[in-house]
């Protein structure tokens, strides 16, 4: 039993919010949502109607001001992220930010620096969730050199075919997302977690479809790549090569490699497979039940206002040095030079 209830307010509702957040904020003990505020009151009081949340708001400042609510969910796209956070934490409510973090990494500093004045708060950013499930078995196995030493880590991301009819989506829209790159900062997030952050990248991106039509029909320039590669020197002296791609019809699964010279470690659809230096076949690696992650995010997030747990899954801190991999590879699209890492 915990001591007091915690009411949580919903800033947009999007489908990692209908699907995941909410579910899941009420399914556990002691947490009551006590408002949403969508889009527009119409999208609100739809979202309201579907899970019996008693208030609705117009203003998301509204909702946050509210002295009713206590913790602020912040579900919309990044654009908003920034200045949700900051008044969040400004009007005293714990918040649980969705990724993208932030814009660019400025805006992501200044959310990181605004929480650690307010140590008494719980800021969190939404985990990137492909390699949740082996994390804590990929992590051991490294510890004990099943790799040996790490040499490289290859990312690949994509699969589908070019749609150059396809309206334009937010995460195409630069005055929605910033200079988050499709699921790019996911992926760096989750390599983060197994060998530690970048400290160099160099990067290459193509945007082959240049206008598409926005929400109102018009046609709107696209400044965010279809497809980008990346190379990356890691501070643990390996290698890292990404390719996040919109492009790449049916070349195979999204996978995470890493390749040492004792042995290597793929992730991939969901499972975790090793082989060792002479063998000639990868096998699947048994991950036990007490290493078996999962998604907990809003659990995690009201055990840390309730004092049971830290955040683990995502830190602000994490959730800068992702933001900052993501300009730097903006950085080097841009200028054609490589980008030293932190910013």
């Amino acid at each position: 039993m915990t001591d007091f209830n915690v009411r949580v307010g919903i800033v947009g509702a999007g489908e990692n919010t209908i699907k995941r957040h909410i579910p899941g904020l009420q399914a556990l003990e002691g947490v009551e949502i006590v408002g949403v505020c969508n889009r527009s009151l119409a999208s609100s009081q739809r979202v309201a109607d579907q899970f019996q949340i008693p208030q609705v708001y117009e203003s998301w400042t509204d909702l946050i001001y509210d002295d009713q609510v206590d913790a602020v969910v912040i579900g919309t796209w990044p654009y908003l992220h920034c200045p949700a956070v900051l008044t969040a934490l400004e009007a005293e409510k714990h918040v649980l930010t969705e990724a993208r973090m932030a814009m660019n990494a400025a805006e992501a500093h200044a959310m990181l620096e605004a929480s650690r004045i307010r140590p008494h708060l719980v800021a969190q950013v939404v985990p990137a969730p492909f390699t949740l499930p082996v994390d804590a078995t990929a992590k051991r196995l490294i510890a004990e050199g099943f790799l040996g030493e790490l040499l490289v880590a290859e990312i690949r991301a994509g699969g589908s075919f070019l749609d150059k009819d396809a309206p334009l989506h937010w995460r195409q829209d630069m005055d929605l997302s910033g200079l988050n790159v499709m699921t790019l900062g996911i992926w760096y997030e989750s390599l983060m977690r197994w060998i530690g952050e970048a400290t160099r990248v160099q990067a290459m991106g193509k945007t082959f479809v240049k206008m598409r039509k926005n929400a109102d029909g018009m046609m709107k320039a696209v400044r965010i790549p279809d497809h980008v590669d990346v190379i990356a020197e890691m501070a643990c002296g390996a290698q890292a090569h990404f390719q996040v791609s919109s492009v790449t019809g049916m070349i195979g699964p999204n996978e995470m490699v890493l390749c040492g010279g004792d042995g290597s470690l793929r992730f991939s659809d969901g499972k975790l497979f090793g082989v060792r230096n002479g063998e000639s076949q990868w096998r699947e690696m048994e991950i036990a039940p007490a290493e078996l992650g999962g998604w907990r995010v809003e659990e995690e997030f009201i055990n840390a206002i309730h004092g049971i747990e830290p955040v683990k899954l995502t830190t602000f801190e994490d959730g800068v040095k992702y933001m900052e991999f993501t300009e730097a590879v903006a950085r080097s699209m841009a200028s054609g030079n490589a980008v030293s890492l932190p910013l």
